[in-house]
Order: C-alpha cells, then sequence, then structure tokens
C-alpha cells in the first residue's frame, strides 16, 4: 500500500476566482453610486482680503525683532526681548485676533532656537503662528 503525500503548496485559484467575481461586482456597482457635489467658494468669500502678518524675526540666538507687515510702509523692525515679544503680540492678536504670526530666521541661527520661540509662543496662547520659509532659486539650464 503507498502512502499519500503530503501536498505543501498553496491552491491560489480559488482566491483569483473570488476577487475576479469582486472586481465585477465593483464594476457593475460603481456607475450608480451617487455623485459627490464640491462646494465652490462664492464671489463674496474670495473677495476677503488677507491679513498680513507679523513676523518674529530671528537673527541671532538673543537677537529678536518685530516686523509688522500690516503698518503702512512696510513697517519697522524693533529689537526686543521675549517678554517684551509675547506682550507685543499679545497686544496685537487682542486688537485683531485673525492677524496672523509667522517665525523668520537667518539660515546660521540653531533649530532649537526657533523652537524654543515657537514653544514660548505657544506657551503663551498666541493663535495662527506658522513659520516663514524661503524658496530657493532652482539652476536652469
Amino acid at each position: 500500500m503507498r502512502q499519500r503525500r503530503l501536498m505543501n503548496q498553496i491552491n491560489v485559484v480559488p482566491y483569483i476566482d473570488v476577487m475576479l467575481v469582486l472586481l465585477v461586482i465593483f464594476m457593475v456597482t460603481a456607475p450608480m453610486m451617487p455623485t459627490g457635489t464640491v462646494d465652490l467658494p462664492s464671489v463674496a468669500k474670495a473677495s476677503q482680503t488677507r491679513q498680513q502678518p507679523l513676523e518674529v524675526v530671528i537673527r541671532s540666538e538673543r537677537e529678536i525683532a518685530l516686523h509688522d507687515h500690516a503698518v503702512a510702509g512696510g513697517g519697522s523692525e524693533v529689537s526686543m526681548s521675549r517678554d517684551k515679544l509675547v506682550a507685543q503680540l499679545l497686544a496685537a492678536q487682542a486688537a485683531n485676533p485673525d492677524q496672523p504670526v509667522v517665525i523668520s530666521a537667518n539660515k546660521n541661527v540653531r533649530y532649537d532656537a526657533v523652537m524654543q520661540i515657537m514653544d514660548l509662543l505657544q506657551r503663551n496662547n498666541i493663535s495662527k503662528v506658522g513659520l516663514l520659509v524661503q524658496q530657493q532659486a532652482t539652476k536652469s539650464e
């Protein structure tokens, strides 16, 4: 009497059949699905002007300046301490809560210094804080 040999391979044909049946079902039912609608902005929403940001400029580890782009003529930069910076930003956002704050830094400033300023602003509940980035010019050949 011969012993039966165990089969050590997986038969994948039934799995392929199931997948093909599911594919046919999805292909048949997909055109019956209702289409979604996209809410486009109206003219009234698009005509609103964006707020000019307050720019926190970090020149070195210890030198911080505030540049107000909302002031006519481009505004001026004023060097200050961290406490004075927070006080001015809180006062500016109390007067205009929608005005964003961006942080820009010299490329020689350590990343840790930028993160410390961002953490300081977040701990003092200053909203709409972002980082200002400068795009590098690409070489055209």
